[in-house]
């Protein structure tokens, strides 16, 4: 098959995957294949928490990707950096930091090296102010550095990826900053309440709940907010 009817049939199976889900796993051992590696993953990464969350990988050990997460992801040179490149954009190790530079940290020695990693491809799908959607291919020792070969390719069909995961809507980066935001102000511990130009409560943090639930210096009755002593800002 040549190159056109490989891509050809790649995009259609990327569409495919963007009504069924249980094809995401086949299709990044696909993507993998087409641009050389031997594993793939599609995923988000939070730059406030240094954490993420996995929607769909292929050819990397459970164990490891539990690390990785748990761990390894503020350790690696991508993660902050990735942030800063054009969504769509491919890149790999070489636009982070030199090969000899990689291999001293502490993310190559710990955990891409046991596994024969020494480079990765990969382009954001999708940005939000704190975090972004990924995905990318793993190359090992025997594939070699990533080359120009492997970055046309990975051009070709990036952007049928996003448009496969926005359609799935695999990807809700917003309300992970919503999220990430509240978990923010649930860990102040000075009591809190954000309310809208009418005093309607939209959110309020564990210490600020327990004072509505108390009732001695402000209220919650009937969802808006009364505060008997006016000392809270509002927002």
């Amino acid at each position: 098959m040549g190159e056109v009817e490989q891509v050809s049939a790649l995009i259609g199976d990327i569409y495919d995957a963007s009504l069924d889900p249980a094809l995401w796993c086949p299709l990044l051992q696909q993507i993998g294949n087409f641009v050389g590696g031997p594993a793939a993953a599609l995923y988000a990464k939070d730059l406030v928490q240094k954490t993420g969350n996995l929607f769909f990988s292929y050819g990397v050990e459970p164990e490891f990707t539990q690390n990785y997460f748990d761990k390894f992801v503020r350790f690696d040179p991508f993660t902050t950096s990735r942030f800063f490149f054009p969504v769509e954009q491919v890149i790999s190790r070489k636009d982070i930091t030199p090969h000899e530079a990689f291999r001293q940290t502490t993310f190559f020695k710990e955990w891409a090296n046991p596994q024969g990693w020494i480079d990765f491809v990969s382009a954001s799908l999708e940005k939000s102010h704190v975090s972004y959607a990924e995905c990318g291919i793993f190359r090992h020792e025997k594939d070699g550095v990533t080359d120009e070969e492997a970055r046309r390719k990975m051009h070709l069909i990036i952007p049928h990826v996003r448009r496969a995961v926005s359609i799935g809507k695999i990807v809700d980066l917003k309300k992970a900053d919503a999220d990430l935001f509240a978990d923010v102000l649930d860990g102040i511990s000075a009591g809190l309440v954000l309310v809208d130009e009418a005093e309607r409560i939209v959110h309020c943090n564990a210490s600020g709940l327990k004072m509505l639930e108390d009732g001695i210096v402000i209220s919650g009755a009937g969802g808006k907010l009364t505060s008997y002593r006016r000392i809270l800002v509002t927002a």
